[in-house]
């Protein structure tokens, strides 16, 4: 059996019992390895979604660790099961470490290998090719920001086969309580350590401060972290998001007062916690759980025959994986441009609006059909009984 027909075996295995499957990646062998163990010989698990729910997008998960170590398992695996069940397959990149005598470039060329394997292999693993994001946790979350902004760049000692002609770039970016500058006070200095080892200096320092590195080709970011984490202070998180500001990356910070350094998705914290829930709207609302097309939308909203003077238009759609819009409404009129308007189709329509219009009413449901370049043709028209009052909503085009 071939090497190719080996992999296509193994992986095939792997989406029939829904458990990971171990994938080097460099089948002969990785460039400038010291041995053949897998400490020398970076690999992915592949967590692929269910059959039933995936939904073709793919994410890269880089553990963090210092670059000394990897926290593979509440950085790694968590995070790729919690992927699963949003239908997203999931690798886990094991890369190698200064811990163990590998430095930089080595990290860089393991991590674009990694998103190119999975971009390479995308109809194998039943993935959308231009949907590969890529999320990392304290250095893991370095290891993503090189990633999202250094995927251009050609080290020294890569290798050049039919993988490598694959783009190395991210669709999306999640760096998460990230190491980011190598050269700022607020810097991980044990990062920085392990990562340059003996060829340490300033010069190459700067040029792994991702800060430095980001321009108006990175990909759009979401950004986790903790006030009181003091290991990797919030500055690194805010410095990368400044960047992505000033070249006009789509960007987006959370920052929690609590929680220490390295609380991975700490899904039982009933605040830290829902951290994840604000990056599954963010993946949603980006249209990467489920690409679909969207209209360019504006009306007209009143109750009584008085228009709204504040609120909200919601369009949601049926699929819980397919982008929310929402439409902010002054006095009585709305209007969504084509890249922020509802998906074309059924969608569930919810208006919100100020008690002074409609006092003991808040909202009213419906559902409509949206149209594209025809939206909200005609009127759309609720007669409801709320409060003791019958209301008539009309929104009109």
């Amino acid at each position: 059996m071939n090497k190719l027909s080996l992999f296509t075996a193994v992986l095939l295995a792997s989406l029939a019992h829904a458990e990971p499957a171990k994938v080097r990646l460099w089948p002969d062998g990785a460039p400038g390895a010291k041995g053949n163990e897998d400490k020398d010989q970076p690999f992915v698990y592949a967590w692929p979604a269910a059959k039933e729910k995936a939904n073709g997008a793919a994410f890269v998960v880089c553990p963090g660790g210092g670059y000394g170590g990897l926290a593979a398992d509440h950085e790694g695996t968590q995070v790729a099961k919690w992927f699963n069940g949003l239908g997203v397959s999931a690798f886990v990149l094991h890369y190698r470490l200064g811990s163990q005598g590998y430095h930089f470039p080595t990290q860089l060329i393991d991590v674009q290998r990694a998103i190119r394997h999975v971009r390479a292999n995308a109809k194998q693993y039943g993935i959308d090719p231009n949907r590969i994001g890529i999320i990392g946790f304290s250095a893991g979350g370095h290891l993503t920001s090189m990633a999202a902004t250094m995927f251009d760049e050609k080290p020294e000692g890569m290798t050049n086969d039919a993988v490598d002609q694959v783009s190395a770039r991210p669709d999306l970016a999640a760096p998460t309580y990230p190491v980011i500058s190598m050269i700022e006070d607020f810097g991980h200095k044990g990062s920085r350590k392990n990562l340059l080892g003996p060829n340490d200096t300033d010069e190459l320092a700067k040029h792994v401060s991702t800060e430095t590195r980001v321009t108006a080709n990175t990909p759009p970011t979401f950004i986790f972290q903790t006030d009181e984490d003091t290991v990797v202070p919030a500055e690194n998180a805010v410095a990368f998001y400044l960047a992505c500001r000033k070249n006009k990356v789509p960007a987006e910070l959370h920052i929690y007062r609590p929680g220490p350094h390295g609380v991975g998705l700490f899904l039982g914290d009933p605040v830290l916690g829902t951290w994840s829930g604000h990056l599954r709207d963010w993946l949603r609302n980006q249209g990467f759980l489920k690409p679909a097309k969207r209209t360019a939308i504006n009306g007209k909203v009143s109750v009584n025959g008085t228009p709204v003077s504040w609120g909200s238009v919601i369009f949601t759609p049926e699929d819980p994986a397919a982008a929310v819009a929402c439409a902010r409404v002054m006095h009585g009129s709305f209007k969504l441009d084509e890249k922020t308007g509802p998906i074309v189709g059924k969608v569930k329509l919810t208006i919100s609006y100020s008690a002074a219009d409609v006092p003991a009413l808040e909202s009213l449901d419906g559902t409509v059909t949206t149209k594209e370049q025809k939206p909200c043709a005609g009127d759309w028209t609720f007669d409801v009984v709320a409060g003791g009052k019958n209301v008539e909503l009309r929104v009109t085009r």
